[in-house]
């Protein structure tokens, strides 16, 4: 939990505050812009929530912290509502799951409800809050688990739930050896009708990355630059190749898709041929580093 004591300076007088505990992930930042924003490094409350809808907004930026350094003056009595809340309803039947993972950096975790079975797309924490709105909402089928580093509570939601974990083979360590699903090669997984795993070598071996109907599920390979106001491969992270990267980005242009929605870094929204343009001005941008 957030310490008062700890309370960095910068944030602005008011209920809400950010601890110097803060790993500068974005989360809060992403998820409720109006109450939070960088400052020298880390993240800070420049504007208290003015009405019921801001509030309910920081307080699930509250639950969603990885590192719990967002607190509040005096006890939220209105907490069980936005814990409530979770998994955010997103867009048609995508939702946000909330609860990020501080192993994981903060990375987010997203949950897709089907008739054939819900798939949780890398691992949030293993709260009891989720978990039990998870159960109501016809629990898990599939945890499609990106790539290495954002697997979090896997182990746990899989003795929870009983579902398949799936991962690829090169992404495989100690902690993810007994993944039911194991994938290999370089071509692209057809898991179900409208579900496609595409392997896009580059920020590490084995990275895929999940084409859902519109939806692009992109781990660490792809997200919108705000400073940048691009698409665009995160280059200061990319631990196995960026040569790779770059031939991973020119096979995934010929998808069509409209939502980029990744473990880190923003989401973003086009149409599809708007989305094709701007994935080119990424290979573009890449190409020049």
């Amino acid at each position: 939990m957030a310490h008062l004591n700890l309370r960095r300076p910068e944030n602005v007088s008011g209920d809400f505050y950010v601890d110097s505990s803060c790993i500068d992930c974005d989360t809060c930042r992403w998820m409720t812009p109006e109450v939070f924003n960088r400052n020298t490094g880390q993240s800070v409350v420049y504007h208290q929530p003015a009405n019921e809808t801001e509030r309910l907004r920081s307080l699930q930026a509250l639950l969603a912290c990885p590192t719990a350094s967002i607190g509040t003056v005096e006890k939220p009595r209105d907490i069980k509502q936005a814990q409530l809340s979770f998994p955010i309803l997103f867009e048609e039947n995508v939702y946000h799951c909330g609860y990020h993972a501080e192993n994981s950096y903060g990375a987010a975790s997203y949950l897709i409800q089907r008739p054939d079975g819900n798939i949780l797309v890398d691992s949030p924490r293993f709260t009891p809050p989720l978990v039990k709105r998870l159960e109501e909402m016809g629990g898990i089928r599939y945890l499609y688990l990106t790539h290495r580093d954002d697997v979090a509570d896997h182990q746990k939601f899989q003795e929870h739930f009983g579902c398949d974990r799936i991962l690829h083979k090169d992404e495989i360590s100690d902690d993810t050896r007994n993944v039911e699903i194991q994938l290999t090669g370089l071509e692209p997984n057809q898991l179900a009708p409208d579900l496609l795993i595409i392997p896009v070598p580059g920020h590490t071996k084995g990275h895929t990355v999940l084409l859902y109907r519109k939806f692009l599920f992109t781990g660490d390979h792809l997200a919108w630059s705000t400073q940048l106001n691009q698409l665009v491969a995160f280059r200061n992270v990319c631990w196995y190749s960026w040569s790779e990267q770059l031939k991973s980005m020119r096979q995934l242009v010929n998808y069509s898709f409209e939502w980029v929605l990744p473990g880190h870094g923003r989401r973003h929204h086009q149409d599809s041929e708007t989305m094709r343009h701007q994935m080119q001005e990424c290979i573009n941008w890449m190409e020049s580093k």
